[in-house]
């Protein structure tokens, strides 16, 4: 009520664009207070904020901090800068509690995991012994213990590979999915995050099974996880697709897509031991793993093991 509008304390408002203010203070008592978490089985990408912490943003999204770390091939834990883009992938993995004589090299052999990787996620130095009893969880790791999940399953270069099935709930779209490689061979059933692998040769092209957003698209030859490069695209229904393992992508992020365009190669980057694509579908049920079996034909997709 002051007359003089310069009275008194200064206060700075935090605005967002320079123009749309900002609450102080959210429901939960904290600015920007964020109450509903992404779905579990959702990547994200998260634009930084002055004041953010990687352990914030954590447990913003429900994971670990070496979660993020390991996803953006970040130096340390304070190698994040206000505008920088994170990319926010739920990781698969094992837990594993080691026993006398054990290293990350052999604990890595023994899951067909990255001991490097291991290190990074569990936030152990490399070189350091490993004490007998503690766990670590191995990312993108194989159980040593085949678990078949569907008839079908994968035969590459004479030796069967199971991975096991890691969630993927959602509605049925039959019709709205086509099979990203034509002419491919289903070489492994439902396993991971609700993926199916998709047999074919190298420099085979990879097309988008609906319409939609490149979300992500990862061509730098790196492990990501185990996905190599990959590339993942968000639909109008409200899921997303994943193609991994890709020889390069040729999309970039934010690039809207048709259904059947092109958005990669099938090789053999990351975790594999053959060429594919492994093909994910994230919050609805993925319909080739539902209805292919063994000899069966889906279209131009056939069905193998």
């Amino acid at each position: 009520m002051n007359s003089d509008p310069n009275a008194g304390a200064s206060l700075a408002l935090a605005v967002s664009d320079g123009s749309a203010l900002v609450s102080y203070s959210g429901p939960a008592g904290t600015i920007a207070d964020v109450t509903n978490a992404p779905a579990p089985d959702r990547i994200s990408l998260y634009v930084v904020r002055p004041g953010d912490t990687l352990s914030d943003i954590a447990d913003m999204f429900g994971v670990s901090v070496n979660t993020i770390v390991w996803a953006n091939d970040l130096a340390s834990t304070r190698d994040i800068h206000p505008g920088e883009q994170l990319l926010i992938l739920p990781v698969s993995g094992i837990e594993h509690t080691v026993a006398k004589g054990e290293t990350l090299k052999s604990i890595a052999e023994k899951y067909n995991a990255d001991a490097t990787e291991i290190a990074q996620y569990n936030g152990l130095d490399a070189s350091a012994t490993l004490a007998v009893g503690s766990t670590v969880i191995i990312p993108g790791g194989e159980l040593s213990t085949p678990i078949p999940t569907t008839n079908a399953h994968a035969i590459i270069r004479g030796r069967a590979v199971y991975e096991p099935y890691l969630g993927g709930t959602g509605p049925a779209y039959a019709d709205y999915y086509e099979v990203p490689v034509q002419g491919g061979i289903l070489t492994q059933g439902l396993h991971g995050w609700n993926a199916v692998d998709i047999g074919a040769a190298r420099g085979t092209p990879i097309h988008a099974a609906a319409p939609g957003t490149i979300l992500v698209a990862r061509n730098n030859g790196a492990w990501n996880g185990g996905y190599g490069n990959y590339v993942v695209i968000t639909h109008d229904n409200g899921t997303q697709t994943l193609y991994a393992h890709m020889s390069h992508t040729i999309v970039s992020p934010g690039q809207v897509v048709g259904r059947g365009q092109t958005i990669g190669y099938v090789g053999m980057t990351g975790m594999t031991t053959g060429a594919h694509v492994h093909f994910e579908i994230r919050g609805a049920k993925n319909f080739f793993a539902a209805t292919c079996s063994v000899g069966e034909q889906v279209g131009l997709f056939s069905c193998g093991g």
